[in-house]
């Protein structure tokens, strides 16, 4: 693990608590006392099961296509265009759970798993993290997977970046960054 810029020491917690629970979610509230003296009080969302984090795939269909899925979005109340992604079950290794949620979400597996980096989202509040990985050598395996609908497959060429990144409906962070991250295999 590299080291960060810097070596601060990390605020006490002081107390706690679940303030609130849904099925999803667990707001916790920290009490913290930092290093110098000051002490301050914290909300972060935790998931209410056991996370294993999460991945993000970019499927490369050739060397000049990637596959997004359109699928619904409850925060936004849309349809969004992203790239694949879904959480890392019990036993599994990022790599395993990026083979499963391809294989789920496109109904295609990966020979080439080839990790970019592992971001956070929102760290002040959210502690998850997710894994983003570059999927090429596609094969057809389909899986069952849990989308309440099919999801819609949509073939995009590299060429045409500009035009993904003006979309309305291609504004997901992560896909964002992925995609950026990804360029250099392009």
């Amino acid at each position: 693990m590299k080291k960060s810029l810097t070596d601060k020491q990390l605020p006490e917690i002081l107390e706690q608590k679940t303030v609130a629970s849904s099925r999803l979610f667990k707001i916790e509230q920290l009490q913290l006392k930092f290093s110098n003296g000051q002490e301050r009080e914290y909300e972060r969302l935790r998931g209410n099961r056991r996370t294993y984090g999460a991945v993000m795939m970019i499927p490369m269909l050739d060397a000049e296509t990637i596959l997004l899925i359109r699928e619904y979005s409850a925060g936004t109340h849309n349809y969004q265009l992203g790239f694949p992604k879904g959480l890392i079950d019990e036993g599994e290794d990022f790599k395993a759970a990026a083979n499963r949620e391809l294989k789920e979400e496109i109904g295609m597996g990966s020979r080439e798993l080839i990790p970019l980096k592992s971001l956070t989202v929102a760290p002040g509040y959210f502690g998850a993290s997710m894994n983003i990985v570059l999927a090429k050598s596609l094969y057809e395996e389909k899986l069952a997977g849990d989308e309440p609908e099919p999801l819609d497959i949509v073939p995009w060429s590299i060429h045409n970046i500009k035009e993904l990144l003006a979309r309305d409906d291609f504004c997901e962070a992560r896909s964002v960054a992925a995609l950026f991250m990804a360029q250099e295999y392009f």
